[in-house]
């Protein structure tokens, strides 16, 4: 039987060591890429949307504005229509995926990764990462937290603030913290 490496473990949704070498490395590869594109002219969009397409896993036209900031990068799969306002951060140590004409507002922060209950686990430095998935024309209002293994369906709102522990439905809309939904979209 061949064991896993960390990045494997990740990646399957199983414990992983995040200060495994091959982790700390790639995250490194990242953090450059976001600080390169961060820092980059303003003025030159087709250098930027250069820099995104090296850092993200796919990408089918999008658009985020400075400053923006992930884990790794190549988890993270935009649909067409993209847009991310300024201070976002995906936290990709599990796939992040975006539908077509998906719209994050300021502040937004998407999260994959997870700590275990157990506090001898954490203190041994042992994460978790569960997918999310974000389906087609889906607003995240400012200052939104999507959490680990969430699915947001099609047509969703989530409003300013909110904090979404929870799977959304498609044309829903949902507030508060834990988010609940406050009714459906038109």
């Amino acid at each position: 039987m061949t064991k896993l490496t960390e990045k494997q473990k990740m990646l399957q949704g199983i414990e992983y060591f995040p200060s495994d070498k091959t982790l700390q490395n790639e995250r490194a590869v990242a953090k450059r890429l976001c600080q390169q594109f961060n820092r980059h002219d303003i003025d030159d969009r087709k250098g930027s949307r250069k820099i995104i397409e090296s850092l993200v896993g796919s990408y089918a036209g999008a658009w985020i504005e400075p400053d923006f900031y992930c884990d790794y990068g190549y988890n993270i799969h935009l649909g067409k229509n993209f847009y991310a306002n300024h201070g976002v951060v995906i936290l990709d140590t599990a796939p992040v995926t975006f539908g077509d004409d998906v719209m994050l507002a300021p502040g937004v922060l998407i999260s994959t990764a997870s700590h275990p209950l157990d506090p001898d686990k954490r203190k041994k430095g042992m994460e978790t990462a569960l997918p999310i998935s974000i389906g087609n024309n889906v607003w995240v209002g400012m200052g939104a937290k999507i959490l680990d293994g969430v699915t947001i369906g099609d047509n969703a709102v989530i409003a300013a603030g909110a904090v979404v522990n929870k799977n959304v439905a498609a044309n829903t809309i949902v507030a508060g913290v834990p988010a609940k939904v406050i009714k459906k979209a038109n």
